[in-house]
């Protein structure tokens, strides 16, 4: 699962999970998260679309900020995991049909995906049943010659970042909470990227499978004594999953900007803070 994996496939701002630091586990599901985004769902007449999904996201992005402390925005899972969370929900929770062939998720549809169940009052009283997570009844996915590829998540993603470029920042608190101080990308990258050419093209996505790439012995190394062989099935895989999108090479990504955070220098390797 994603236990452990906190800053190098999960992160901080989550849809409906909270923050390690603040919850002490980052798996749960924090009923006011999801009530929120429920409610702005009603609001948008019963409809949990894209747009709801980035305005909460930057929501919650303002909420780790000015909350926690340790927030950490690392450029994998920060800036090519996290918008797959939110983009995910909409993407691949809506309701497809012949009157919504793009999908609709309506708060029902939405409550049967997270165990929840109550809340009919305006997103009052609800209740969450951990494990009872489950595809609704007379649900319809997506069509498979309308499949979900990376370049269309490359499309949502600079969408939303578009309308907040606080996405694409990687950086954090730096110790106590609205000290968000954000990592120039040139510096962090070797000048492969800035801040400008990041919302250029598949440039978002390119910097977070090669980000991803250059994290992944951090992450094998608590799993494998020797991680050749993993690195070498990652390494092609992410070649596939880029092949085609002309991405620049990044051939490493400068760790030693990470110093001043908290929220990545404070992590254990078991994925949990000292």
């Amino acid at each position: 699962g994603l236990s452990g994996s906190h800053n190098k496939y999960e992160g901080d701002v989550s849809p409906t999970r909270g923050d390690l630091y603040q919850y002490g586990n980052d798996y749960l599901l924090q009923l006011s998260q999801f009530s929120a985004l429920y409610d702005l769902g009603q609001q948008n007449g019963d409809s949990v679309d894209l747009d709801v999904l980035t305005s909460y996201r930057a929501t919650r992005f303002q909420e780790s900020v000015s909350r926690n402390p340790y927030f950490f925005n690392a450029p994998f899972s920060g800036v090519l995991a996290s918008p797959a969370a939110w983009s995910f929900i909409y993407r691949f929770m809506a309701n497809k049909s012949a009157e919504y062939p793009e999908g609709r998720l309506t708060g029902d549809v939405l409550k049967s995906f997270y165990a929840v169940s109550g809340g009919e009052s305006s997103g009052e009283g609800f209740s969450y049943s951990p494990g009872h997570e489950r595809i609704p009844e007379n649900w319809y996915t997506r069509h498979p010659t309308d499949a979900y590829t990376i370049p269309y998540l490359g499309v949502d993603t600079v969408a939303m970042a578009l309308q907040h470029p606080e996405f694409l920042s990687v950086g954090g608190n730096t110790g106590t909470v609205n000290t968000f101080t954000g990592i120039d990308p040139e510096n962090l990258t070797e000048g492969v990227f800035n801040a400008q050419t990041l919302l250029q093209g598949n440039n978002a996505l390119c910097f977070g499978f090669e980000a991803g790439l250059q994290e992944a012995p951090d992450i094998l190394s608590g799993l494998f004594t020797d991680i050749d062989p993993a690195m070498d099935k990652l390494g092609a895989a992410v070649s596939k999953a880029t092949d085609g999108l002309g991405c620049p090479e990044l051939n490493a990504i400068n760790k030693g900007q990470f110093g001043n955070y908290p929220g990545w220098t404070r992590l254990r390797s078991d994925g949990t803070y000292g």
